[in-house]
């Protein structure tokens, strides 16, 4: 992201990102992940090499990974709230940004305010 100079233009686009915020959904932080596993049974395919594969997410608790398995039929909306956090999550990181630059200009754009006074 190229982040402008001038306190101004620094403040408009936070506010343009702040703004974009509202989340349009609900939002997941977590990964999606395909599985291949064996099931056990000694007549299934999965033990002549054909796996058994399904769709989970996984997630930290208290620091601990967890992993919920997702149905076919939610996978769609599944990758929808990931997608929103991941949309969020990057515009979170760039008001961050424009907050330091906001920060860091400050004191140069009053400094010249005071010297055209």
């Amino acid at each position: 992201m190229n982040v402008p100079e001038h306190p101004t233009l620094i403040k408009r686009m936070m506010q343009s990102r702040i703004k974009k915020m509202q989340a349009a959904g609900p939002v997941l932080a977590a990964s999606l992940v395909e599985i291949a596993r064996i099931c056990g049974r000694e007549s299934c395919k999965c033990t002549r090499g054909e796996k058994h594969t399904g769709n989970y997410i996984t997630f930290k608790i208290e620091g601990k990974t967890r992993t919920v398995y997702v149905p076919k039929d939610l996978l769609c909306e599944v990758k929808a709230w990931i997608a929103e956090h991941r949309r969020m999550k990057k515009l979170s990181e760039e008001i961050s940004q424009l907050a330091v630059a906001a920060i860091r200009s400050h004191v140069t754009h009053t400094r010249r305010r005071k010297g055209r006074s």
